[in-house]
């Protein structure tokens, strides 16, 4: 995991028989704007070189969220350090704690009904209206039924996928049934179990983890959390959970400025971001990120990881009474 204080890029140039190459490349470091720099020259170098010789490089490597960065650190202002965990502030102005070896992991409910169900409900009455439409001889009735069949197959989906919900208790009791399931097959997993606005939150408290274990995506999988965190783990060989709330769940809706939010900022624009943020944070402290629900399976918990709970815990509010969710 790597968490840079200071960010550069440069620029190279080659020109030759009428043809010209630019590229640009960032560095990063955590001691120095100058070693930043120095790296960011060594990398457009040699991206340059692997250019002329004719790689099929990207020339520029955008300035991106966490989300959507691909071989380049997590590019965000640094809230706070403790040890190797690091709070930042992302691009929507919310914190989140970064960890390279303590396993969190989200499982957001369903948004609606799945769209599998939708597909396989109208291609049932689809087929069924062509086929009375094959026995009466009838384009129109063909093409009436097919109209029909795919508005019917909707609002039945719907309707059915409601009545499922309600029978086997909801989302938040069925995605809830997975992570007990997991705990329940793996008697060595102790885990920490949260309530966050859209699903649940998971903490491995027995022992810690690289994001590359086996064990780590037998768990991603089982309990279905979010595939862009799955791959961004990967990606920044880090776990994260947000401990602050969306600004839009508590009435901000202003943007953080200047857009995008992505670390650093010209030093012109820091007034108005930090007024945002100092907005952003009063009105932050009335919500919890999520809410601490229970301890699940293996009742030790691993040294590291009960200091990692414990901010966790303090910067989400998790533990404070009556804080609704943001």
């Amino acid at each position: 995991m790597i968490v840079p204080q200071y960010w550069a890029e440069a620029r190279k140039q080659y020109r030759a028989d009428g043809r010209q190459i630019t590229v640009r490349r960032f560095g990063w470091s955590d001691d120095s704007e100058a070693q930043a720099h120095a790296m960011a020259e060594t990398r457009a170098i040699e991206a340059l070189r692997r250019l002329v010789a004719g790689e099929p490089l990207p020339r520029r490597e955008p300035k991106v969220p966490y989300n959507g960065a691909h071989g380049v650190p997590i590019r965000e202002q640094i809230v706070e350090r403790h040890d190797d965990v690091v709070i930042t502030r992302n691009a929507y102005g919310a914190r989140c704690l970064n960890t390279p070896d303590v396993l969190f992991a989200d499982v957001d409910f369903s948004s609606g009904v799945p769209s599998r169900l939708r597909i396989a409900l109208s291609l049932v009455l689809v087929a069924i209206a062509w086929a009375y439409a094959w026995q009466a001889r009838s384009f129109w009735i063909g093409l009436g039924g097919l109209m029909a069949a795919m508005i019917v197959g909707q609002l039945l989906a719907g309707v059915l996928y409601r009545a499922w919900m309600t029978l086997t208790g909801g989302e938040a009791h069925r995605t809830r049934t997975r992570i007990e399931r997991f705990v329940a097959a793996h008697p060595a997993w102790g885990l920490r179990l949260y309530r966050t606005p859209n699903g649940w939150r998971t903490v491995a408290t027995h022992r810690r983890f690289a994001t590359d274990d086996p064990e780590v995506a037998a768990l991603f999988s089982a309990i279905g959390a979010d595939p862009l965190y799955v791959r961004m783990c990967s990606n920044q060989r880090c776990f994260r959970a947000r401990v602050s709330a969306k600004p839009w769940r508590i009435g901000i809706a202003a943007p953080l400025k200047p857009r995008p939010g992505v670390w650093p900022v010209r030093p012109e624009a820091m007034a108005k971001r930090n007024a945002w943020i100092e907005h952003y944070e009063r009105e932050a402290a009335r919500y919890a990120a999520c809410n601490f629900v229970a301890a699940l399976g293996n009742p030790s918990v691993d040294a590291k990881v009960q200091g990692v709970i414990a901010l966790h815990d303090r910067a989400c509010r998790a533990t404070t009474a009556a804080l609704p969710t943001a």
